[in-house]
């Protein structure tokens, strides 16, 4: 039996044959997320949407995992325009972490592609 886990998660795939999450021990690493909506499957075309739907596949990983978002160490964002995003990325992110004592690591770069998806993340979490 492999000791590596795959992880997937409700309303969110990838086109290739690979997993939302991988969990070895008490390790779990994202693949990358994006925005997109987990009842329709569609890419939303406002920002701010997107961003409310990778915090919801974040949560859900991580809960798929056995984990809380209490366990994630840190989170990486690919955005679109950090300037005009970071506002409601800052919004969800004291959400979902709302003890400023208690957060992820996290950075965000510039998304260099185009298309539909305007933000794009990765994570990884320690479970206790």
């Amino acid at each position: 039996m492999s000791k590596r886990q795959s992880i997937e998660i409700p309303g969110f795939s990838h086109a290739n044959p690979i997993p939302v999450a991988s969990r070895i021990g008490n390790i779990l690493m994202s693949s990358v997320i994006s925005g997109r909506d987990p009842v329709t499957k569609e890419m939303p075309d406002d920002l701010g949407q997107q961003i409310v739907n990778i915090f919801s596949h974040i949560r859900s990983a991580v809960e798929a995992a056995g984990g809380s978002p209490d366990d994630i160490i840190k989170i990486t964002f690919w955005i679109g325009d950090p300037a005009t995003g970071r506002g409601a990325l800052n919004g969800e992110w004291e959400k979902m972490f709302p003890d400023e004592n208690s957060r992820p690591a996290r950075h965000t770069e510039t998304l260099a592609e185009s298309g539909p998806s305007q933000v794009k993340c990765d994570f990884m979490a320690v479970f206790s």
